[in-house]
This record gives structure tokens, sequence and C-alpha cells, in this order.
């Protein structure tokens, strides 16, 4: 299921999720000028490489920098590919604005880099042997995504279907879509199980440590009820609600 749009209205310009894409897609131009070897490099160097806090002597080995943690900011502005960044920053479009409504430009930058730092110490702590850098927004975006599974479970998201090269669409509540995604995530971590040999290109577990993260630090960011806007009534944003007044 892809997701195409919500029915939340926007009130302000999005100027931070904007940004955020603008940052990411950036990055992702210039990560395209490197040779392969240099990519790689480039990602071990910027990263998320569990090994590098666990195993400290390897690290030192390979030519770490010591005591050095930006990548767990870091690897979250790379991706690994087109479909990568689009999937993401699609993703981010969908759900950060309304976010980004409700916290306001500066604390959601906030939330979004702490969801980010949590999804990395989540891959971290169940990946502590690998050797493989981790990137990507994902763990940040799924922190969006457990704020908007908050704030808006009744909002409905419009996803396609493809069946058989036709496109099927539907409404799906908030509750429903993002519920999906999240248990998906943990099935497919238990699935890979938690060495770093298993991991199939997937962080699950650093989306599902994001998403957590989203879901109870939220309200940390939310702004004052002096500054907040006015709450979306149910017929704003659920055509069901509307028919029933």
């Amino acid at each position: 299921m892809i997701p195409i749009r919500d029915t939340i209205p926007s009130r302000s310009a999005p100027v931070v999720t904007w940004a955020l894409i603008a940052v990411n897609a950036t990055v992702f131009l210039c990560e395209l000028q490197f040779a392969p070897e240099q990519l790689e490099q480039f990602f071990y160097l910027f990263g998320m490489v569990p090994a590098r806090y666990s195993h400290p002597e390897w690290a030192r080995a390979i030519g770490f920098p010591i005591d050095d943690y930006w990548p767990f900011l870091t690897s979250m502005f790379l991706h690994g590919g087109w479909l990568h960044l689009i999937a993401n920053m699609w993703t981010l479009w969908l759900f950060g604005k309304a976010v980004e409504n409700r916290m306001g430009r500066m604390r959601f930058l906030l939330f979004y880099l702490l969801a980010g730092v949590a999804a990395g110490l989540t891959h971290w702590f169940t990946n502590v042997d690998s050797t493989m850098p981790a990137v990507g927004a994902s763990g940040a975006i799924a922190g969006v995504l457990g704020a908007y599974f908050i704030l808006y479970p009744r909002a409905r998201i419009i996803v396609i279907l493809p069946v058989f090269f036709l496109p099927f669409f539907f409404e799906l509540p908030a509750l429903i879509y993002i519920g999906f995604w999240f248990l998906s995530q943990v099935f497919g971590g238990t699935l890979s199980g938690l060495g770093p040999d298993d991991v199939g290109g997937v962080a699950w577990w650093a989306h599902v440590g994001g998403f957590l993260a989203g879901v109870v630090l939220y309200r940390l960011f939310l702004l004052p009820p002096g500054r907040a806007p006015r709450k979306y009534e149910p017929d704003e944003y659920d055509i069901e609600q509307t028919w029933a007044r």
C-alpha cells in the first residue's frame, strides 16, 4: 500500500518539513558525485556503524575518529539510492506537515532530530556487532509517524494498492494504516533476528525505536495552549463524520 495523501488540511506553511526534504535531497545529489569507493568510505564515516561504538579497538584499527558521535545525526541525512530517498521524503512530506503544525517549527525540528537519534541508538543496541553502516531518515520519520498516530488517529489516509498493474484507491484511518506499518516493522525485525548478518538491509528495530520515541516524546514538543492552533473537528478530516452531522 502506497500512501497518496491524508485528509488533514494545512494551516501554515510547513517550512521545516520543506527544509528537511531540501537538505536530504541536496546531500543525496552530493553523494552522486562520488566514485563507488569514495561513497563507501563516506557512508562508513558518516553512517551509523554499531561496531564503531561497541568495539572501540576495531574502530581504532580501521581508522575511525575516536569519540565521534556525530554519525547519530549525520546518518539520518544519507540515503542509499533514489528509491530510498524518494520513499522517505514522500512519507516525511505526507505526515510531517500536520505534526509540524501542532509543534511549531523549531520544536518540530528538535523532535525530528531526537527521534532520529533514538532510532540510531536502538539500531546500535540491537546490532552491537554490525560493521555495516546504516543510513537513512526513516528512523526520524518513524518518530513523526508515532506522533501522527497519537495526534490524528481518525485522519483518513488515501492509499493506492496495485493489483495486477491496476491501481485501487481507498481510504484507511491513520490508526489502522500506521498501526499496520508499525506491526510490520516489529514482525520484520523479529524475523530478521538481532544479529548483524541477518538485518537484510532494513533497520527494522531502528524504525521501531524511532516510532516509540515519537509516541512517548511528542507531548513534550507540542505548542503551549495559548499558541497551539485550534484542534480540527472530526468533520474537517473525516468525510463520514461530515455526513453524520
